[in-house]
């Protein structure tokens, strides 16, 4: 097995949520990929805001879809 050795700031290792020091590299990549997640969430939400959908009801999401499925079966 290797050893990495890897520095990062202060600030990354709590906004990373880090509470050890030592961390096996799929540990590094789940915290990675978990904080990745989370910022593309905000950024979607955001999207959503500046779009007018966050107020969608339901009933326009599915009607959103089911138009969208129409359409990909009129295509082929």
């Amino acid at each position: 097995m290797k050893t990495l050795n890897v520095s990062i700031s202060d600030d990354e290792y709590k906004l990373y949520g880090l509470k050890k020091d030592q961390l096996s590299f799929a540990e590094i990549l789940d915290v990675v990929n978990r904080q990745q997640f989370r910022e593309h969430l905000k950024k979607s939400v955001e999207l959503a805001k500046e779009c007018g959908l966050s107020e969608m009801t339901m009933e326009e999401i599915d009607e959103e879809i089911k138009a969208v499925r129409v359409n990909a079966k009129t295509r082929h």
